[in-house]
């Protein structure tokens, strides 16, 4: 146990219903690739298990909910084959929450960086907290928000994508997040944040199955070809990653940590 602590965890749990997948990691819930690819398998056993019919995504803590991709990771890579496999994961973690054929409510308790943003904009319904402010820091280092960037952009547009992408070194706040779709409801504290999301969870566990899954086709249509402009996608960011540009950026961030 102290072992998976210490290198992070995804952990599912079934109850009436409804499947929570938790993941952590002491960096403040940052995405190596196990993670991610253990985020994938779970979310894509999820959608195939019959007792299953609606899946809250969470992270462990009080702090950030995703801090995006591991540094330690990205410092590690060498060739555009490791940077296209270690953006792939993100790629597939997408993925999976696409075309798992149950509802994904995601619970954003705090910050939300790169990845962390994709992964609330590939959910079907985020419910956030007060202070979980968003941020895609990855132009800063040289590598683009590409990956993620597609379901960023279907959930709040476009030009509110371009402004984040853009302005990559700029938090905006959780209000603004939620004004621009990112979050489906906002809440002042964790207890009502939880209140909500046991609630809508409750309902869609009693909910028609064939239905949920008619609506969720119809939410994702045009999304179809994905599983190829995602791995493109990984594979700009994999080439990205190696410049020198992008290498001493990153050290320069390991070094204020």
């Amino acid at each position: 146990m102290i072992q998976e602590v210490k290198n992070g965890y995804v952990k599912t749990e079934t109850h009436n219903g409804v499947t929570t997948i938790e993941f952590f990691h002491p960096q403040s819930n940052s995405l190596p690739h196990r993670i991610l690819e253990e985020l994938h398998h779970a979310i894509h056993g999820a959608g195939n298990e019959r007792d299953t019919r609606v899946v809250v995504l969470r992270s462990s803590g009080n702090g950030a909910f995703c801090a995006g991709a591991s540094f330690e990771e990205l410092t590690a890579i060498s060739t555009q084959e490791q940077g296209l496999h270690f953006f792939n994961g993100f790629a597939q973690v997408i993925n999976a929450m696409r075309k798992c054929p149950k509802m994904i409510i995601a619970r954003i308790h705090g910050k939300c960086v790169g990845g962390g943003v994709g992964l609330a904009a590939a959910a079907d319904y985020a419910i956030a907290v007060e202070g979980a402010d968003v941020k895609l820091s990855e132009l800063a280092i040289g590598i683009g928000p590409f990956v993620v960037g597609p379901a960023v952009e279907r959930r709040i547009g476009a030009a509110a994508f371009g402004h984040l992408a853009i302005d990559a070194a700029m938090w905006r706040s959780a209000d603004w997040a939620k004004r621009k779709s990112l979050y489906a409801e906002l809440h002042t504290g964790v207890t009502e944040m939880d209140e909500s999301i046991d609630r809508l969870s409750h309902s869609l566990a009693h909910a028609s199955p064939e239905a949920m899954h008619e609506l969720k086709q119809v939410l994702w249509k045009g999304t179809e070809h994905w599983d190829q402009l995602l791995q493109e996608r990984a594979a700009i960011s994999g080439k990205l990653v190696l410049s020198t540009f992008s290498k001493n950026a990153i050290a320069a961030i390991k070094k204020k940590k």
